[in-house]
């Protein structure tokens, strides 16, 4: 995978960046090339990311327009049973560290489905609010539309999820 200046890219469990700059430093006398990442969103945080190591992180391009169909597809898919809580857990933070998309929607699809039955811990409740976010902002960023557009793209991908469970 090949990074520019001025790409939008995804940082795991930190959301869409952009690329401002290659910067080479020297570590333990060594230069080293690294991504200097812009978090968007109005945070303002940086990171500094070393190229050679921005895959195996997880760092990768934002998603392109043509892949939110696919997006929204998976929201409305059936997952697997969730598991007890610590596997749940555990299952949730691998799917953080991913960076996928698809990882984030199926946290918030099987959420958004166990929150119907019962109520969420505390933990489960913010994986969901975490993941949602992460979600839209991704989303907002790869339609050039607000978070609050996406946010409606989103709840009615689940909504249609849910009025196809209750025709069958």
């Amino acid at each position: 995978m090949i990074l520019a200046i001025g790409n939008k890219v995804v940082y795991p469990s930190q959301g869409p960046c952009r690329i401002r700059h290659i910067v080479k430093r020297v570590v333990d006398g060594k230069p080293i090339k690294f991504y200097h990442l812009f978090i968007l969103g109005g945070s303002g945080g940086e990171l500094y990311v070393p190229v050679d190591k921005a895959q195996a992180i997880g760092v990768r391009l934002l998603l392109d327009r043509s892949e939110i169909p696919e997006l929204f597809g998976q929201l409305q898919r059936a997952v697997d049973s969730l598991g007890s809580g610590r596997q749940q857990a555990i299952d949730n933070s691998k799917r953080f560290s991913s960076g996928s998309p698809f990882d984030l929607a199926i946290i918030v699809e099987s959420l958004t489905e166990l929150r119907k039955t019962k109520a969420l811990t505390i933990g489960q409740s913010q994986a969901l609010g975490k993941a949602r976010r992460l979600l839209i902002w991704e989303i907002s960023e790869a339609l050039e539309e607000t978070r609050e557009e996406a946010e409606g793209q989103l709840d009615q991908a689940l909504e249609e999820r849910q009025a196809e469970r209750t025709l069958v």
